[in-house]
């Protein structure tokens, strides 16, 4: 089993389908191959940009297995766990773990909206069921339930959950969680379009979307941040950020499926009840795509940072 260090960027993988509605794995292991070229340093699958709510547990463990055959044996496979009942996700966390899973991903419970000790027994169910790392997502701007402080202190004492994926869309949250609990909790930020701010407050790592389409450069702004090249990161950040933007809508899976075929490591298909975009809405969402490549930065060597004393994560 890989070690989770919660630091540096992990992808939330797009699953690409074929024509006929059916896993392309073999585009799929194109993307995977071009985020561990650009020096990822984790995957999550089967998140909302890997459409897990039209996703099958059966493809969301093929998916599971086939990436386990491609990456390095100390390489991270966290599958993310979004269900309805507590019986269910705790079925999903032992059923990852007998396959293979290295780590976890936990969505409040979907379609009620739990109270705080509801929650609170839902992820503590979960993390006793399972002897893997979590990463708890707080994103009540989309899910409706808030993972406040209060609650992440009852977390404590459960070892396991070591991090929080942060999309509150507050950046100071990041500093409030480390003012409390010191190293605790890994932070994690999970909003593209926050991800430079948050890193530079302090956020140990970036779950990212446009990492799909964009994998070098989200990276190098990762690890400049790190390393204090902080001008450097800018440059890439402010050019990246039209293109960030498409991760806050909630056409985010089209938007970045279509960013991921223009770019050449995936397609543009999606899974129904999604419907591929047309009209002015894909004539203006291709124009921040194209305008982005037009003008893409060459990049630093940001791979070999690691070798520069000044860099925090070496």
């Amino acid at each position: 089993m890989a070690n989770i260090t919660w630091k540096g960027v992990y992808p939330a993988l797009l699953t690409p389908f074929k024509a006929d509605d059916s896993v392309d794995f073999d585009v799929y292991k194109t993307n995977l191959q071009a985020q561990m070229d650009a020096g990822v340093d984790g995957i999550i699958l089967g998140g909302s940009l890997g459409e897990a709510s039209s996703l099958s547990n059966e493809e969301k463990r093929d998916l599971l297995f086939y990436s386990k055959e491609i990456v390095p044996q100390d390489f991270p496979v966290i599958i993310n766990i979004a269900e309805q009942t507590t019986k269910a996700a705790i079925q999903l966390a032992q059923d990852s773990q007998k396959n293979g899973a290295d780590g976890l991903m936990l969505l409040p419970p979907m379609r009620y909206n739990a109270d705080s000790k509801e929650t609170l027994e839902y992820f503590k169910a979960v993390a006793t069921a399972t002897s893997l790392p979590i990463m708890i997502y707080n994103n009540p701007v989309d899910y409706k339930i808030m993972v406040t402080l209060d609650m992440f202190e009852a977390m404590v004492p459960y070892k396991n959950i070591q991090a929080v994926k942060e999309s509150t869309r507050d950046v100071s949250n990041v500093i409030r969680m480390h003012n409390r609990f010191g190293s605790r909790f890994s932070v994690l930020t999970g909003v593209d379009p926050l991800a430079m701010e948050s890193l530079c407050v302090g956020a140990d790592g970036w779950v990212a979307g446009l990492v799909d389409a964009f994998p070098a450069e989200t990276v190098a702004i990762y690890r400049l941040v790190k390393a204090g090249m902080i001008d450097e990161a800018l440059k890439i950040y402010s050019w990246f950020l039209p293109v960030l933007e498409l991760d806050i809508h909630p056409k985010l899976v089209q938007y970045i499926k279509l960013a991921a075929q223009h770019t050449g490591i995936g397609t543009a298909n999606v899974r129904a009840p999604r419907l591929p975009l047309e009209g002015e809405e894909l004539k203006a969402v291709t124009a921040v795509i194209e305008k982005a490549l037009a003008t893409r930065p060459v990049l630093p060597d940001y791979l070999n940072l690691k070798n520069k004393k000044d860099a925090a994560w070496a």
